[in-house]
């Protein structure tokens, strides 16, 4: 489906940056991976070339502008085109407490980081696939972007906000044969952060993710597969007429019972 398609993606060394990169390069995209940690990045570049796949590996901080454009023109040297870009930065989220007891600090930076971040990124992307005429830009938020949910701090305010700048770059650049498209998550349980929780509160995270099964329609949340191949299809031309939307994989938990209303919270 991504057949001689050229991806970048930042953030590639996560649980969820590293499945998504794989996904891209299973379905024929050579992927071009960055992290502010090369080590991880490379691990997953390694592992791409060793089935077969293409993939390439950078060290880039991608709330640095002039580090994020040099690597943006790095890469269209080298490989001509740039079809996919993908930010999955973490939003350094502080949350499972009411918005009273939160710090200033607490409570903006998911916001800053995601606008600063997806700006810098998304709109170095814009300006290579404008010239090109084609070009799908992504991104990815969760259930607190689209229903009022408690205990979710900053994070719903962050999600909000990049799911508005999508659809407005979608907008601006969909005359230029870009196409920009946000997915919405329920959250993964098989993701790194899920499962560090997991580990350090076992008790609580078992009550935790069954009231987010509960809370959903299909009664159980996407996995980071399901994720990955909702980009994929996104980012392929199977998808040509969507663009400037949200698409929800958060298995109905967006329109959901939404349990977090409750005094008790988590």
């Amino acid at each position: 489906m991504l057949q001689n398609k050229n991806a970048i993606i930042y953030a590639a060394g996560g649980s969820l940056g590293s499945t998504i990169a794989k996904a891209f390069a299973a379905a024929g995209a050579a992927v071009f991976l960055s992290g502010r940690n090369l080590a991880s990045v490379q691990k997953v570049a390694d592992e791409i070339s060793a089935s077969g796949g293409k993939a390439h590996a950078a060290q880039v901080d991608a709330m640095d502008e002039k580090a994020v454009n040099d690597y943006v023109s790095q890469v269209v040297q080298q490989a001509g085109t740039i079809a996919i870009s993908f930010n999955l930065i973490d939003l350094q989220v502080v949350q499972n407490l009411p918005l009273v007891d939160m710090s200033l600090a607490d409570f903006v930076r998911p916001a800053n980081i995601a606008l600063q971040s997806h700006f810098i990124t998304d709109v170095a992307a814009a300006r290579v696939m404008m010239k090109q005429g084609s070009g799908v830009i992504l991104s990815l938020t969760a259930t607190p972007g689209g229903i009022g949910y408690p205990f979710t701090a900053g994070f719903a305010p962050a999600c909000a906000a990049m799911e508005s700048f999508s659809r407005n770059l979608a907008g601006e650049n969909g005359k230029y044969g870009v196409r920009v498209v946000n997915i919405r998550s329920g959250g993964s349980p098989d993701s790194k952060v899920f499962a560090d929780a997991v580990a350090a509160h076992p008790d609580m995270m078992k009550v935790v993710l069954k009231r987010m099964e509960n809370d959903s329609m299909l009664k159980k949340l996407p996995l980071m597969a399901d994720i990955a191949n909702t980009a994929v299809f996104l980012a392929s031309d199977m998808a040509a007429a969507i663009t400037g939307v949200t698409v929800d994989a958060s298995c109905g938990t967006t329109a959901g019972l939404n349990y977090r209303s409750t005094d008790e919270g988590f």
